[in-house]
């Protein structure tokens, strides 16, 4: 679990193949901040640019660690096949504040940038979500886009999709690698974990008997 408040901004710095065809998923060697690894143990789940994954390899010296991603994981994200910088956020503790929102590090769905600009002190982010997950975005909603916790500030509705506006402080620009977007980026999208469930009871049949746990 996660909240979306980045711990740290680290660099991709190889990707290898963990087989001969498509079928098969990539290892990744990730470069981190110095001391970033200090309180990390090997199996600890980490989140690169949204998504939850295992830390296999730990080389705090090199400020190194490298994870195993599947081809699954692959198909369903974007922006970890190819070296380049991510968002790192560390699993959440219990006893730590939850600063940004309730984040799970499991991806959506992929969105398109359709502008990034800068306004004033801050930035304009406009993403176009698939419309898959218009249903799930809403006005001062949350919505974690490539692994930051960000509120949507304007929504509109297209045959394309569902395009939300959101603004960028210049403090989240300096300190993620959201500032790296630009208009055709792809980032990784998810949703408000409490939407999902707010689905999942609006389409339970209240006639339908709870079966009791085996």
């Amino acid at each position: 679990m996660f909240t979306g408040i980045i711990t740290g901004v680290g660099r991709i710095v190889a990707v290898h193949d963990l087989g001969s065809s498509s079928s098969h998923g990539k290892r990744l060697t990730i470069e981190t901040p110095a001391g970033y690894l200090d309180d990390v143990g090997l199996g600890d789940s980490i989140a690169l640019n949204g998504a939850c994954m295992t830390a296999t390899t730990l080389s705090p010296s090199q400020r190194q660690f490298t994870i195993d991603i599947s081809a699954e994981s692959l198909d369903k994200t974007t922006g970890l096949d190819t070296p380049g910088p991510v968002n790192l956020e560390k699993a959440l503790r219990a006893h730590d504040r939850l600063g940004g929102h309730i984040v799970s590090g499991h991806v959506d769905g992929i969105g398109s940038v359709t502008q990034f600009s800068q306004i004033g002190e801050s930035w304009l982010l406009v993403i176009l979500a698939p419309p898959s997950l218009a249903k799930y975005l809403a006005y001062k909603g949350s919505i974690t886009v490539n692994g930051v916790s960000l509120t949507v500030n304007q929504i509109s509705d297209t045959t394309a999709g569902c395009e939300m506006r959101i603004n960028l402080i210049p403090h989240t620009v300096d300190n993620t690698a959201l500032g790296n977007l630009h208009v055709g980026s792809s980032v990784n999208l998810e949703i408000d974990l409490i939407a999902r469930y707010v689905e999942r009871m609006l389409q339970a049949d209240p006639q339908q008997p709870v079966k009791p746990a085996p």
